[in-house]
């Protein structure tokens, strides 16, 4: 069977830490894919706080998930220190990507490599909408930049 390739870039714009906690921990004594995704979702959230958003408040928009990929490449365990950089890349006039690398930096080592596609959608009409300009300019500068030289 194929495996799942990540093209991550080298700069993110955003850095994070989280602890792991023993509610993170699975039967195999180490953090569960679950919990992973989990995590990374705490990772997005704190993003968009950094940019002064809310995940059903971007302009009175939100953010709906449509994909998501996960490669691991260590455990890690309760008490493990996590630092998740965090980016944004891929727009389309519906959405972008969030791309994710956690890294366990006391130990020196990559956990794993994330993606989460994602749409913007506005909840109160059901359907998909348009990436808000508020967030390129605070997200995204350079985004915002290409698409005006098109």
């Amino acid at each position: 069977m194929a495996r799942v390739k990540l093209e991550l870039p080298d700069e993110f714009t955003f850095t994070t830490t989280l602890d792991v906690r023993v509610t993170e921990i699975n039967y195999g004594n180490h953090v569960g894919n679950d919990r992973m995704v989990s995590l990374l979702h705490e990772a997005r959230l704190r993003f968009l706080r950094e940019h002064a958003f809310g995940e059903f408040n971007i302009a009175g928009i939100g953010l709906m998930v449509t994909d998501l990929v996960v490669t691991f490449k260590a455990e890690s365990f309760v008490g493990d220190v996590l630092t998740f950089n965090v980016g944004v890349t891929d727009f389309n006039k519906y959405g972008c990507d969030f791309i994710y690398r956690v890294y366990n930096t006391e130990q020196d080592r990559l956990v794993a490599e994330a993606k989460t596609g994602i749409v913007f959608f506005d909840y109160d009409e059901r359907k998909i909408a348009r990436v808000p300009r508020i967030f390129l300019e605070r997200c995204a500068p350079q985004q915002l930049e290409n698409d005006e030289q098109n």
